[in-house]
């Protein structure tokens, strides 16, 4: 007898060239992620080949009124871990019907700022740290935890191995799989959960980590668990959850490129206001300048600290080149904003 995982797993690729392409979003939230299917044949990898579609903004909390459809337009298409076979998630921004941006999406400005021939010129390189928190679906209390209460305190934990200390390790490699076959540049995954992506140039480093987090939920979603990307999911004496960003210039790579990294952290440092107004809501409670963070409301940068709004790492000091780490983005940043602010107030910023 026939089984649904049966057909779940029909390779449709074998019998003609159709194929199923599950368009991606942003929803009303700016952090929800939203995705329905359709039926195409023809070109896979090209996004700029690839059908407009749109969907009823006004369940999405991005329309109102008599005209509710917002337009999709594909931007980057990957391979759909879920389908496979010849089947592909396509990356969408969304668009009113007169061709103009909607408000939740932030892809329209940041392609202006990796469009620019001198951003272009430096070559921006980012590896993104995703911080996250599995919550049990009924209680919305992490997992692994006690029913309402708390676990030992932190120590044991972090890259920890063993059934007392990890929770939802088959989760967190199975979506580090998934990213992989969907040809996604992940580059690690730590034990908080946490995963990494990178080092990828300009905008490509933000389409990933949007399709990353949309797998990450897919996956959750199949093992009855819910993640949050809050970034002080529970109070405390916890660390909370960020989204750390390493970067670097064509310049600050170079031989002598110490000198082009303390000249973009001083530029930082002269906005650090506006880069914390946009680096997530809810940061204030995890940026305390406890649990390895800076005070939100005080710039600062050190080397090897972990206490402080950017680091440097030992080794770009030691070579005198390399890249830094801005620690103050939080889990629920969106990416397209935190990367093209940092290149526009290190790149073509005039104090």
């Amino acid at each position: 007898m026939a089984r649904v995982t049966d057909f779940l797993n029909l390779n449709l690729s074998t019998i003609h060239d159709k194929f199923i392409a599950e368009y991606i979003w942003i929803g009303g939230s700016g952090m929800d992620i939203r995705s329905k299917a359709r039926t195409l044949s023809g070109s896979l990898n090209d996004p700029q080949k690839l059908p407009k579609w749109n969907y009823d903004g006004s369940s999405t909390g991005q329309a109102h009124g008599h005209d509710t459809e917002v337009i999709l337009y594909p931007q980057a298409t990957f391979k759909d871990p879920f389908r496979r076979g010849n089947n592909i998630l396509v990356l969408c921004d969304a668009y009113n019907p007169m061709g103009d941006p909607i408000y939740t999406n932030k892809r329209f400005d940041a392609a202006k700022i990796f469009n620019h021939p001198d951003v272009v010129a430096e070559l921006p390189w980012y590896g993104l740290e995703q911080e996250y928190t599995l919550m049990e679906k009924d209680t919305k209390w992490p997992l692994g935890w006690p029913r309402g209460g708390f676990p030992r305190p932190q120590g044991p934990y972090y890259c920890g191995v063993g059934a007392e200390k990890v929770f939802g390790r088959d989760i967190v490699d199975a979506h580090y799989k998934a990213c992989l076959y969907a040809g996604i540049n992940i580059g690690g995954v730590n034990a908080e959960w946490e995963f990494q992506i990178g080092p990828s140039v300009g905008i490509t480093a933000a389409d990933e980590l949007w399709v990353a987090r949309y797998i990450l939920e897919r996956v959750a979603e199949i093992a009855g668990v819910v993640v949050s990307f809050d970034p002080k999911p529970v109070p405390g004496d916890w660390n909370g959850a960020g989204g750390h960003t390493n970067y670097s210039t064509k310049s600050m790579r170079e031989d002598g490129g110490y000198e082009a990294i303390q000249k973009a952290i001083e530029k930082l440092g002269l906005r650090h206001e506006d880069h914390i107004a946009g680096y997530g809501e809810g940061n204030e409670r995890r940026l305390t300048g406890h649990h390895e963070t800076a005070d939100i409301n005080t710039f600062s940068w050190g080397v090897a600290k972990r206490g402080v709004s950017i680091r440097v790492g030992r080794d770009t000091a030691k070579e005198g080149k390399g890249y830094f780490e801005d620690r103050r983005p939080g889990s629920n940043m969106d990416p397209y904003v935190v990367t093209s602010m940092i290149a526009e107030t290190t790149i073509l910023w005039k104090p």
